[in-house]
């Protein structure tokens, strides 16, 4: 049968910084971009900082480092973007199959996407998504208050936040949400 889901693009990548102020100032005054979203030390240690280019959400995000002296500094995780939230879910079993270790599905905070999050051999975080928020003309992002962070598919079907369409289109994935 081949691979159930296409791979489109590389929508984001996310990077972890030493200094979390600095990287900014250089993503935003050298190269141009604009800040969507930031998380405090308390939603995630180090502090992390949402950056676009384009109409989506982030195509970059920071990670600061935690404590004086950073553990780690490069790659978090890379994002892939797929066309429909069925390929999502396709993407899971297909994952659960060949053996990739999950480490996350369902929907983040900032940027609102659903996701499959997995390591690769090398232990390598990637992520296949669908549904990033798109930011307008004028800039804004969502509010908090209408991020719907869940911790499974299923769940991130079931609670969508204004304007997410989680229709799955596939009646054997939709069945599948219902029955849980």
């Amino acid at each position: 049968m081949g691979i159930p889901f296409r791979l489109q693009k590389i929508g984001h990548v996310v990077l972890y910084v030493a200094d979390l102020a600095r990287a900014t100032r250089f993503y935003t005054e050298v190269l141009g971009l604009k800040v969507s979203d930031t998380y405090p030390d308390s939603m995630m240690p180090g502090g992390m900082v949402f950056l676009r280019f384009s109409t989506d959400h982030h195509g970059i995000a920071l990670v600061g480092a935690a404590g004086p002296k950073p553990a780690r500094v490069g790659l978090h995780h890379m994002a892939f973007e797929v066309a429909t939230l069925d390929e999502v879910f396709r993407a899971r079993d297909y994952l659960q199959m060949q053996g990739a270790t999950i480490v996350y599905q369902g929907r983040r905070r900032a940027g609102c996407q659903i996701a499959v999050e997995f390591l690769d051999p090398d232990g390598h975080h990637l992520e296949v998504y669908w549904g990033l928020d798109q930011i307008g003309s004028d800039g804004r992002a969502r509010s908090a208050e209408e991020w719907r962070q869940t911790m499974t598919l299923e769940d991130a079907v079931r609670v969508a936040p204004p304007g997410q369409d989680t229709t799955l289109h596939d009646p054997a994935l939709a069945a599948r949400v219902v029955a849980r």
